[in-house]
């Protein structure tokens, strides 16, 4: 018989909040097996230890950022009040179902006025990795990296142009001693040494958020953007870094100094490392084999030339020679060594101007054909070879099963397509905390009991 159910919401029950939590819910597995006791101490320092209102328990905050993080929420006010309603996300910060919750703004004002810079996140960050190295869960034998954009709280029509230096890579000053070198094997002068100029170039600059880059790059949306450079271990996926820059930053100019951090902060030994062809230069390929570790990258194409005339690739490099034989036989020689760290080998005007492929070659007044090699083409082409490899091919099959997986599931389950705040700081943290939800969640899963099948 079909009866209208009466209100029951008034009814008084006896329950405890344990018990409304479901056995297998993510949380309950994450609290088994992470320790979060350290965010008290490493925050002591930064509040009054006998002065002042009672604070908001550190602890319970960082716990509350990790939720809105694990389950997508990307309003501070939004979690406030999912945890008001949720009895799992009371479970996990130790609230009782009378107890209040915290105020929105208590996160605003902890993060304007005590965690304004990025020291206490990365160290959050940095002690789940020790966590997940304790369990077993990463080796860094091989590291993989690459970045995704994060659309910039900030309006892409308005802004003004202004002219900014490029970032510095880090690997110029490693540069400026192998021209010094690479000139004088060659009985070259050195160059007169002059602090190198910051390269400069006209961009766009945001109104908003002055502090974000505009991003201009293939397939590709254009507009105010951040980056978030990560690398995961080839393990189990687990991330060992995350560094925030404007869009405008290129992926290889922070790449080997990210590295350097990571081995010398968790003691990693790398191997091997899976790249993007954004990461082909001669520069990393050159600071990978100074460390000791192989490097596969993806493919890059060659700027073609323009039509009907001939491809550099169709000079072929003579070592013992150290100069360009062309297509009809000629040398191009030896001619100097510029400060961005290339070689510069040109050809005879007086054979080339009686050549039949001349009008292919070069459009030069001169008939001179310019072909240039970088110092470190070499450590390049070694790097390339690595891909062709079939460990090569393994390892940078694993790419889209680890950084891209990574990435995916950041922008797809833990909202991670827009930077939440305005400023490198704030974005910085986002992500360090992003990720070490990410990691909270794959040491969880990666440990909970498997369910028995009968």
């Amino acid at each position: 018989m079909l009866r209208k159910p009466s209100p029951q919401q008034t009814a008084l029950e006896m329950v405890s909040l344990d018990g409304l939590v479901p056995k297998d819910h993510l949380l309950r597995k994450i609290d088994a097996v992470i320790d979060f006791s350290f965010i008290h101490d490493r925050v002591a320092g930064l509040y009054c230890p006998d002065n002042g209102r009672p604070p908001l328990d550190p602890t319970v905050m960082f716990k509350a950022l990790f939720i809105g993080y694990l389950f997508g929420v990307r309003s501070e006010r939004q979690l406030v009040r999912e945890i008001e309603v949720n009895v799992a996300y009371r479970w996990f910060l130790g609230l009782k179902l009378t107890d209040p919750v915290f105020d929105a703004s208590t996160l605003s004002q902890n993060r304007r006025r005590r965690y304004n810079d990025t020291t206490v996140a990365q160290d959050i960050f940095d002690t789940i990795v020790e966590q997940a190295i304790a369990r077993g869960l990463v080796d860094g034998a091989v590291l993989y990296t690459d970045s995704t954009h994060l659309k910039a709280n900030a309006n892409k029509n308005r802004y003004d142009t202004a002219v900014i230096a490029k970032s510095r890579a880090d690997y110029w000053d490693a540069l400026d001693a192998a021209i010094q070198d690479d000139r004088e094997a060659h009985g070259k002068k050195p160059l007169r040494e002059k602090p190198r100029a910051p390269v400069e170039k006209e961009t766009k600059v945001s109104r908003t958020d002055p502090q974000s880059g505009y991003m201009v790059r293939d397939v590709k949306p254009k507009g105010f953007f951040y980056l978030d450079h990560r690398t995961v271990d080839g393990r189990l996926g687990i991330i060992t870094d995350t560094h925030a820059t404007p869009a405008n930053v290129h992926d290889s100019i922070v790449y080997l100094g990210r590295l350097d951090r990571q081995r010398q902060r968790f003691g990693f030994d790398v191997g091997a490392v899976g790249l993007d062809a954004g990461y082909a230069t001669a520069g990393i390929a050159q600071g990978l084999e100074q460390r000791g570790i192989l490097g596969v990258t993806g493919y890059r194409r060659p700027t073609p030339p323009r039509p009907g005339m001939m491809a550099s690739k169709l000079f072929a490099y003579e070592t013992e020679l150290d100069g360009y034989r062309c297509p009809q036989g000629q040398l191009l020689a030896y001619v100097t060594t510029d400060r961005t760290g290339y070689r510069h080998y040109k050809s005879d005007p007086a054979i080339c101007r009686t050549c039949p492929l001349l009008a292919s070659c070069t459009s030069s007044r001169s008939a001179t054909r310019l072909i240039i090699r970088h110092v470190w083409a070499d450590a390049r082409q070694r790097a390339d070879a690595h891909r062709l490899t079939p460990w090569g091919k393994r390892i940078y099959k694993r790419r889209k099963e680890t950084v891209e997986r990574s990435f995916a599931d950041a922008k797809q389950l833990h909202g991670h397509r827009y930077a939440h705040f305005r400023g490198i700081v704030a974005v910085a943290c986002q992500c360090l905390l992003a990720a070490a939800a990410q990691n909270i969640k794959k040491i969880a899963l990666a440990l909970a009991p498997r369910p028995f099948l009968a």
